[in-house]
């Protein structure tokens, strides 16, 4: 017991020691303006494409199997792509540390916020789904735009000085993180108690299939999909909407909501799921490298 112990210690003590070290490296690029934040993203995208080859074998398999009907030239300038791409969300990520709620505005548009905010004038709250697409990140500084309380459901790092760092970044533009292991049980909370709020669910990653998983076909292939977005929303009949997020330029995002359930207990089973990934496919075919393709989304192949 005593020897676990020193070894919690000594794994809590290099924690903050790897926080205290990066912290001031990470404060420093937020302070950067843009211009330069995206020369230091191509000198970082060159590196990981050309020497260290990072997740490039993962990346290459997911393009494989979502565009087998382009040939290989064709998947390796969206490959490239991607690359830049993922250092921009990365360093714009990073960027939230400390820009302004004026500088947001003008980079992350929504054309249709009416849509969404009709919900909560009439005391109803609202989920918003969406993929690791373009810039899904910034989605949650739209929270002041809201008129309620606004959460993402996120998964805690394991490295609580950095997650509790990331939670002071949302909360700094009044959002509020919720940890997936407690989503169902704050949403009925809230629920229960009349709290409306703003819920916003990232919901394309791969789940761990179990005997009562939903498999069904994303990008040409069958994989296990979450639906907790869907289960809650028809346990609380809390209408659902999509995020279409566009890149616009370098840096310019703009969004438009599209509605995929105004009364979900009226919808069948796995419907909105459905809908949901029918409309994720159509913003990654519209711009593939725009998706998170380093994440191993066909870990699981029926």
């Amino acid at each position: 017991m005593i020897i676990k112990t020193i070894k919690f210690v000594k794994i809590i003590h290099m924690k903050r020691i790897a926080f205290l070290v990066l912290y001031p490296f990470l404060l420093l690029i937020s302070l950067l303006p843009f211009s330069i934040l995206y020369i230091l993203s191509n000198i970082i995208s060159f590196t990981l494409f050309y020497i260290i080859g990072y997740r490039r074998k993962m990346i290459k398999k997911n393009l494989r199997l979502s565009f087998p009907n382009l040939n290989i030239n064709e998947r390796n300038k969206i490959e490239r792509k991607f690359y830049t791409h993922m250092c921009d969300i990365f360093l714009e990520m990073i960027k939230s540390m400390t820009i302004s709620l004026s500088s947001i505005n003008n980079r992350f548009r929504v054309n249709n916020m009416e849509l969404l905010t009709q919900f909560p004038k009439n005391n109803r709250s609202v989920i918003i789904i969406c993929g690791h697409y373009a810039s899904y990140e910034w989605m949650l500084f739209l929270a002041n735009d809201f008129g309620v309380s606004t959460y993402g459901i996120y998964t805690p790092l394991s490295n609580q000085y950095f997650d509790k760092l990331v939670k002071k970044i949302r909360v700094k533009h009044n959002a509020y993180l919720i940890s997936r292991y407690h989503t169902i049980d704050t949403i009925r909370k809230h629920q229960h108690s009349n709290h409306r709020a703003v819920y916003g669910f990232a919901a394309d990653q791969s789940p761990y299939p179990k005997k009562k998983t939903y498999w069904r076909s994303f990008m040409g292939n069958k994989v296990p999909v979450f639906t907790g977005a869907e289960r809650l929303a028809i346990e609380h009949n809390i209408p659902v909407v999509y995020a279409d997020i566009k890149r616009v330029d370098r840096g310019f995002y703009e969004v438009d909501f599209k509605l995929i359930s105004d009364f979900p207990k009226e919808t069948k089973k796995h419907e909105i799921t459905d809908i949901f990934f029918n409309l994720l496919e159509e913003s990654i075919n519209r711009d593939p490298s725009q998706y998170l393709w380093s994440h191993n989304r066909y870990k699981h192949l029926n």
